[in-house]
């Protein structure tokens, strides 16, 4: 099969279903056909930019008391841990404290506006209570898909083919994870899917609680900060989030007064649409 569909036999369709049970065929009458020549591809994204682009950080300490939410103590210290670390990078990272949900729509609504032509990148750092799809303002949640949407393709030409990295500290759930032992041994214009280039960094399994500790921050935004630190500069950014996900698991355990809390453990969850392999240095 050629790389620009010629040759190919039968229609694309859908494996979805109709209201009446049958198979969608989602196709037109004829297979789709494009005017394009195959392109050599660089499987790294382009730092050529006058900058590598910003980096939101949204930090949620203190809840309206209407919520029934408790204060997120440790997290300014996360705050703090990413703004260096990104800044490291060459990011021009700014901290936004205590935004309602309508404050953190336009905070990101209005950097989705912005023109991203000289920048390589978009950085945003969640930090907040959640559920599994939800994050939350200071007066109550958001979907996170309303929010990541923001920066689709189709509605930031700018930031088109260019990566969207999203790390969200939040809870997912209310499941806990007791862990388990182990014996372990040591080109040319194309057309590209709107929801590609992203790559959403949660810091726990879905359903899953997020742990934080009150004085040195959440476990996921302190191992994030010391690999990005560390290995920034040299490793692909898939590679980092291994050593994350690494640093998360082994190193970190739950110590807690709170009956059925004690002796937990967590693992971050990375999902990638990165179409290339992502460098913070040429």
């Amino acid at each position: 099969m050629s790389a620009n569909g010629a040759g190919r036999a039968g229609q694309d369709s859908t494996d979805a279903k109709t209201s009446d049970g049958q198979r969608s065929e989602a196709s037109s009458s004829a297979p789709e056909e494009v005017d394009a020549k195959a392109q050599p591809h660089s499987f790294r994204y382009s730092l050529d930019f006058p900058s590598i682009g910003q980096c939101i950080i949204i930090n949620n300490k203190n809840f309206d008391r209407g919520t029934g939410m408790n204060q997120r103590n440790g997290t300014d210290v996360d705050a703090a841990n990413a703004m260096k670390a990104f800044a490291k990078l060459g990011y021009k990272a700014k901290v936004y404290n205590d935004q309602t949900v309508e404050q953190l729509k336009q905070v990101l609504l209005a950097v989705s506006k912005e023109d991203h032509s000289s920048s390589a990148s978009l950085v945003c750092v969640l930090l907040s209570h959640g559920d599994e799809g939800v994050f939350f303002g200071t007066d109550g949640s958001v979907e996170l898909k309303y929010l990541t949407s923001l920066f689709r393709g189709d509605r930031v030409k700018s930031l088109v083919g260019k990566p969207k990295l999203f790390f969200i500290q939040a809870c997912r759930g209310t499941d806990l994870d007791g862990g388990i032992e182990t014996d372990s041994v040591d080109d040319g214009v194309i057309k590209i899917p709107v929801e590609a280039d992203f790559l959403y960094a949660f810091s726990t399994a879905p359903g899953y609680y997020s742990w934080r500790n009150t004085t040195t921050g959440s476990w996921f935004m302190q191992s994030l900060c010391e690999m990005i630190s560390k290995y920034g500069k040299e490793l692909e950014l898939q590679h980092i989030m291994t050593r994350v996900n690494h640093k998360v698991a082994v190193e970190f355990e739950s110590v807690s007064n709170s009956p059925g809390f004690n002796a937990k453990k967590q693992i971050p969850c990375i999902m990638s649409m990165l179409t290339k392999e992502m460098y913070f240095s040429r």
